[in-house]
């Protein structure tokens, strides 16, 4: 039997519903559903009345299968997420040693990772059952953290950014960055910004970086508020490996965050090392459109004026 995964923002009624609409879709056409544990526990958790009732007989019944966690040999097709850009990074996290292709149902706000709107969710279920959609790849970090010693700690991985900052709000933290084994710069700042070519219209894109398109094999370096002459972003390509050291002069402590969610402390002496993966994440896209329409829509981007001609043939 054919299994997909649902991944649910359990804290939004209009994704409560929405699972039942897809676990529904799901059973008409034989496909059996999958939810992680942790969410049927929060969705049973929740207050009475919250979820719609069906799909609390869904889950309690028999009608998906639960799983404690997701790997690979879960055989699953696909993951359907049901949220913004915060629930999707989520579900990739929960199956990332799985590594299916998810699609993201938007019920957020800004969202450049979700696709699908809610309103069209049957049509959209019932394409994704059909296999009609093409796999867009997205670049990923892989992050490394060691000690002063210079002994690995902890590794990670990303698909928007890696940051550190400073801990305490009051001091700046002070850092020395290297690329490709060279030191580039050393200063002080709030902190420093690494980010995917995804990450590139979120956190970064606040912090002044540049939009690269998704397709752009590339990873940035940002400085956040640097006293430095030299404090531009840096774009550097597949080969390289970007460090950021927090030099052994800092009094405070700083925090290093992956995709604005996973958190852990690094004090001074200590090392950061950041390359593109050789693992990427797999989007589930419906249509292939134009980042550049992509991009005009969720910025609500003036374009009046365009012309219309598109590029010219050589």
């Amino acid at each position: 039997m054919r299994r997909f995964l649902l991944f649910i923002h359990t804290g939004r009624r209009a994704a409560l519903s929405a699972a039942l609409t897809v676990l529904e879709e799901l059973r008409l056409r034989n496909v059996r559903g999958v939810v992680v544990a942790q969410q049927v526990e929060e969705i049973l958790g929740l207050p009475e009345g919250f979820a719609p009732p069906r799909l609390l007989t869904f889950l309690t019944n028999g009608g998906v299968d639960i799983a404690e966690a997701i790997t690979s040999q879960d055989d699953l097709e696909l993951g359907v997420v049901l949220g913004g850009d915060g629930t999707i990074l989520r579900a990739l996290e929960a199956i990332r040693e799985a590594d299916i292709p998810v699609h993201g149902v938007n019920l957020g706000h800004v969202g450049f990772l979700a696709e699908s709107e809610v309103e069209d969710l049957s049509v959209t279920v019932a394409r994704l059952l059909d296999g009609d959609y093409e796999i867009e790849k997205r670049s990923t970090l892989d992050i490394l953290v060691l000690d002063a010693d210079d002994q690995p700690t902890a590794r990670h991985w990303a698909l928007n950014e890696a940051s550190l900052e400073k801990a305490d709000r009051q001091k700046m933290i002070n850092v020395a960055v290297e690329i490709d084994g060279r030191p580039v710069s050393s200063f002080g700042a709030d902190g420093i910004l690494l980010s995917t070519p995804t990450g590139s219209t979120a956190y970064a894109f606040s912090a002044g970086g540049p939009v690269i398109w998704p397709e752009v094999d590339a990873m940035l370096v940002i400085p956040l508020a640097a006293h430095a002459l030299f404090a531009r972003p840096l774009v550097l390509g597949r080969s390289s490996v970007a460090a950021v050291e927090m030099t052994f002069d800092n009094r405070e402590g700083g925090v290093l965050t992956l995709d604005g969610r996973r958190v852990e402390e690094i004090t001074a002496g200590m090392r950061i090392e950041a390359r593109l993966s050789h693992q990427s994440v797999r989007l589930a896209r419906l249509a292939p459109t134009p980042f550049a329409d992509r991009l005009v829509e969720k910025f609500q981007l003036p374009v009046v004026g365009w012309r219309g001609r598109g590029p010219r043939t050589r």
